[in-house]
């Protein structure tokens, strides 16, 4: 490994960080795990039987993350952009197998989060079964709320989740809906990654998933954690 004190040839990027809610502290942020179709109504809306279908994970890149409420830049090479309402985990250990009812242990807190896609380059690249990084992971596809500490408002496993659109509802669900839950996401993603302090994993989302358009205003929700407001510039 290189000397970690050594002058960069280049500048060096800068290190992405989240607020913490009520500190003056931040999260330093690792990798982003998303799981995919973890709500059945959403899986089926996206023509998938959730029954039969294992987790599955994507990645987002850590400075994709959009910090706060403010504007998103509508995203090039797409006419079809659409919103996701998300609860996102932020881990405060790491590890690797970490059983299921340890889990939570290693959670440091929750944030409310929005994994926007490029559907419609999302969708050439699973009809050619290409990996999906064009439809998700570009510049500031994950706007994100604070992280609020676990310690403060516990591990939120029920509760509505929704999105209104320019005042309208779009989403609608229940926490309580997630196939596959917090502990169960940790033990599985630390099966096929050495799992590190300062990861996120976005934890799927719920039916209603629809297209948004430049000026169209997004506010999103979490029971327990709080709320999150965007407007598409």
């Amino acid at each position: 490994m290189s000397d970690p004190t050594a002058e960069t040839v280049i500048p060096a990027p800068r290190p992405v960080r989240l607020p913490v809610a009520g500190a003056s502290r931040v999260f330093p942020v690792h990798r982003i795990y998303c799981v995919g179709r973890n709500y059945a109504d959403h899986a089926v809306e996206m023509g998938h039987d959730p029954d039969k279908e294992p987790p599955f994970f994507f990645q987002k890149n850590p400075d994709n993350l959009l910090c706060g409420a403010g504007e998103m830049p509508y995203p090039t090479a797409t006419a079809d952009l659409h919103h996701e309402i998300e609860l996102m985990v932020a881990l405060g250990a790491g590890g690797r197998d970490i059983p299921t009812e340890r889990a939570l242990t290693h959670v440091y807190g929750y944030a409310v989060a929005l994994d926007m896609t490029r559907r419609d380059l999302q969708g050439d690249a699973k009809k050619l079964g290409r990996p999906w990084e064009v439809g998700k992971a570009f510049e500031h596809s994950a706007p994100c709320g604070p992280v609020v500490p676990a310690a403060r408002i516990g591990h939120p496993d029920r509760g509505r989740i929704w999105l209104d659109v320019n005042g309208a509802r779009r989403q609608a669900g229940d926490l309580a809906q997630m196939i596959w839950k917090v502990p169960e996401m940790i033990r599985i993603l630390s099966t096929l990654f050495t799992l590190q302090p300062g990861d996120l994993i976005m934890t799927g989302t719920p039916a209603g998933v629809g297209p948004v358009q430049r000026g169209d205003r997004l506010h999103g929700h979490v029971a327990g954690v709080g709320d999150l407001e965007i407007a598409i510039g």
